[in-house]
């Protein structure tokens, strides 16, 4: 099979797929061509073909956490927005503050997240988060009550075109937005460096892959460590 068909075909596939599609999606798609099935480097080198030629237009091919995906430009976001009845959503400062951290602190549980922001947490949004697929589940921390254990998800990222978790801006460049309230960072940045020297004294502490989920659920390569349970069989 011909470079050109390979490209053509991902192309299609990722304009009409309504999710982003990873390699071994887009392997998945030659399968049944066995002999001209292409491997991983020429699926890549056909999206790469692919960004470069669409470099300069209205829409991109970007990379998220579940693959790649076209997308409009963001300076063009205010003219497609007009396509659409229905207004973006609009979130409290309490649900974006309850998400940075559990963005920036994960695993992380609720009463954590109480301690850090000072207040009580809505059940309102951690559902809302929960329904939007932001955050999951991943275990239980190993303290009386077993408190559930809240990670971000790879929907998470690909809602904020991220690949994985150390591309979240650093805690300094977002503490003046205006939706967040800055006193939170600094509680956080307090938390987080006390967290640390607390690692750094027990070493022996269990990290997270002591559950059930995987770096690869929790999409992330700076997850605090933490002593958890596993969700049982």
């Amino acid at each position: 099979m011909s470079q050109k068909k390979i490209k053509n075909i991902i192309e299609a596939a990722l304009m009409v797929s309504s999710h982003p599609l990873s390699i071994k999606n887009l392997i998945h798609l030659f399968e049944e061509d066995k002999i001209l099935q292409p491997d991983r480097n020429e699926i890549r080198a056909a999206i790469h073909d692919l960004q470069q030629e669409f470099d300069g237009h209205g829409i991109t091919l970007v990379e998220v956490a579940s693959g790649f995906r076209f997308q409009a430009r963001n300076e063009y976001a205010d003219w497609v927005n007009r396509l659409f009845d229905e207004r973006p959503p609009r979130y409290s400062r309490a649900l974006l503050e309850t998400l940075s951290i559990i963005a920036y602190r994960q695993p992380v549980t609720r009463g954590e997240i109480e301690d850090i922001r000072g207040v009580s947490v809505s059940g309102t949004i951690t559902k809302t988060l929960l329904e939007r697929e932001w955050i999951k589940v991943v275990g239980h921390r190993d303290v009386p009550g077993r408190p559930e254990l809240l990670a971000t998800t790879k929907s998470f990222l690909d809602y904020f075109n991220l690949k994985k978790l150390s591309e979240l801006p650093p805690l300094e460049d977002i503490k003046d937005f205006d939706a967040i309230n800055p006193d939170l960072f600094e509680a956080l940045e307090k938390d987080k460096s006390q967290s640390n020297k607390s690692s750094q004294i027990d070493s022996s502490s269990d990290d997270l892959s002591s559950t059930n989920a995987t770096p690869e659920d929790t999409n992330s390569d700076t997850v605090e460590s933490a002593k958890v349970i596993p969700f049982s069989n």
